[in-house]
């Protein structure tokens, strides 16, 4: 049985992940293993770490290497460069992914920028698309500086949104403007209404502000946690609201995913879509990367190697 290292949750907060020996993962008829070159974490994997469960092996975003194609013959074949978004175990040497949620490389798409794309890309694709049409739409995001935020501010400029930015200092503000954002503002309550869709990450006290911002009719889309503070809703103050509005939840997750990275993958090719990479770094530096992490020191993503990438 072939060897390898992953990294493990450690249940201490203060180094949440530490190296392991571990067998190397046997793929399932389809799924390809993958030698990881990069991987990027998110967020929310950095809360799951504060109270393991048990068999956790943490790791959604992986860039690398198909080193045996699947048993099924679906996917790329051996010695295709791929990026991945496995349900776990990608902090590793190897994983094992589904061929439905891998998409190949170009020669010109590294394995950090790769790694950088799945999980935050695929939200923001999915977001817009929950969203409907945003061409001449206002559109307020908040908590935009995170890997998400930035993806979906170019993606709706793009798209044709006059987009409005929440963000903390001014220069992620800078960032965020030369990917399209239209206005920036450092509070919720800044921003200058009214706004057709409001896609908000925060939760807490920032939501029911948010939703005061919205049009008659407009919708918010509730796709995030990160200030971990329960949200308050006063009834009185949402009849007084905006007529009409809508407040609904959305889930990134979802197979394939496999779709989705090929058209990140495609924007990125031309120039369309630019990862915001705020760390990259070797996987040694896992631990003190995952509490940046989650204390918000990165801006965009962060992206740890394992070895040699392209």
């Amino acid at each position: 049985m072939h060897r390898m290292q992953r990294l493990i949750p450690t249940g201490n907060q203060a180094r949440p992940v530490a190296f392991a020996e571990d067998a190397q993962p046997v793929p399932e008829p389809d799924e390809a293993l993958i030698r990881v070159e990069a991987f990027s974490p998110n967020r929310g994997e950095t809360f799951l770490l504060e109270q393991p469960g048990a068999g956790l092996c943490p790791g959604k975003d992986v860039a690398g290497l198909v080193v045996q194609a699947a048993a099924d013959g679906s996917g790329p074949q051996t010695g295709t460069r791929v990026v991945g978004h496995p349900a776990q175990g990608g902090w590793a040497e190897y994983a094992a992914v589904p061929t439905h949620s891998l998409a190949v490389l170009p020669d010109d798409i590294g394995a950090v920028r790769a790694a950088a794309l799945p999980l935050a890309g695929i939200t923001a694709l999915r977001l817009l698309r929950a969203a409907g049409s945003v061409v001449g739409r206002r559109v307020l995001v908040t908590g935009a500086s995170g890997g998400v935020g930035h993806y979906v501010t170019e993606l709706a400029a793009a798209a044709g949104a006059e987009v409005s930015v929440v963000t903390a200092t001014p220069s992620r503000g800078e960032r965020l403007r030369a990917l399209g954002a239209a206005a920036v503002v450092h509070k919720v309550a800044e921003a200058q209404g009214p706004f057709d869709v409001v896609l908000e990450s925060t939760g807490g006290a920032h939501l029911p502000v948010a939703v005061s911002k919205l049009a008659p009719g407009g919708t918010l889309i509730w796709f995030g946690q990160a200030s971990r503070t329960p949200v308050t809703l006063d009834f009185f103050d949402l009849l007084g609201g905006p007529e009409g509005a809508t407040i609904r939840h959305f889930h990134y997750a979802g197979a394939p995913y496999g779709p989705d990275l090929t058209t990140l993958v495609r924007l990125v090719e031309g120039g369309r879509l630019h990862p915001e990479i705020g760390l990259v770094a070797g996987w040694e530096q896992t631990a003190p990367t995952l509490v940046d992490l989650r204390e918000r020191r990165i801006r965009g993503k962060a992206v740890l190697t394992t070895g040699t990438v392209r």
